[in-house]
C-alpha cells in the first residue's frame, strides 16, 4: 500500500507515489515522471544573496546535468556536518528525525525533488514503514540533509532539471571572484 502525505499529514493526491525502479541505472520512472539520480556535489556560498547553494550532480557518467538549489545557512550547516561525518554532542534536528525513523524501524528509501514552481523547489521523502510506503512533503534542503544522514539516494524529476534556469547559475559562475572561493564548504 502506498500513502502520500502533504502538509500536516493530509493525504496528497499527486502521482509521485506510483514510481517504481526502471531498468536504466540512475533512473526511476512512473507514468508521469522520469527521475534522475543525483549526488551532492558540494555547497557554495553566494555572497550576493547571503545564501548557500546546494549543488546536485547527475550520477550518470555520460551526463553533466547539475541542479543548484539556494538554501539557508542552517540547512547548509546541517548538510555540511552530515557530509563531514561530524558528531555533535546532542542530536540536531535532522539527526533527531533520522534517529526517530530508525527507532520506529522505518527506512528512508529515497528523496525526490519533484517540482519547481515560482522559483521554489518541492521534494518528497519516501519512507518505508511496516511494509507501507509513505511520501512526506519536504523542502529539498531538509530532504537532502536527511538523505546525507541515512545514505538514502537523491532523485530529481527530469522535468525539474529541464525547467531550471541554468542562466542564473552560469551568470553566478561568470561573476565569481577568487575571494568568493574562501567560503566553500
Amino acid at each position: 500500500m502506498t500513502t502520500a502525505f502533504g502538509v500536516l499529514g493530509i493525504p496528497d493526491t499527486g502521482t509521485i507515489g506510483g514510481m517504481a525502479r526502471d531498468s536504466v541505472p540512475g533512473q526511476a520512472r512512473n507514468k508521469d515522471a522520469v527521475l534522475i539520480q543525483m549526488r551532492i556535489e558540494g555547497l557554495l556560498f553566494d555572497p550576493r544573496s547571503g545564501m548557500y547553494i546546494l549543488l546536485l550532480r547527475d550520477t550518470r557518467p555520460d551526463s553533466n546535468d547539475t541542479l543548484p538549489i539556494w538554501i539557508g545557512k542552517p540547512e547548509a550547516d546541517s548538510i555540511a556536518l552530515a557530509l563531514g561525518k561530524v558528531a555533535t554532542p546532542r542530536p540536531l534536528t535532522h539527526d533527531l528525525l533520522a534517529n526517530t525513523l530508525s527507532s520506529l524501524q522505518a527506512k528512508v528509501v529515497r528523496i525526490i525533488v519533484t517540482d519547481l514552481r515560482d522559483n521554489t523547489y518541492f521534494a518528497n521523502i519516501e519512507i518505508l514503514v511496516n511494509n507501507e510506503t509513505v511520501f512526506v512533503d519536504s523542502r529539498p534542503s531538509d530532504a537532502v540533509a536527511l538523505a546525507a544522514r541515512t545514505g538514502a539516494p537523491i532523485f530529481v524529476s527530469e522535468s525539474v532539471i529541464e525547467r531550471q534556469d541554468n542562466d542564473e547559475l552560469e551568470s553566478w559562475l561568470r561573476n565569481l571572484k577568487p575571494e568568493d572561493f574562501g567560503t566553500m564548504m
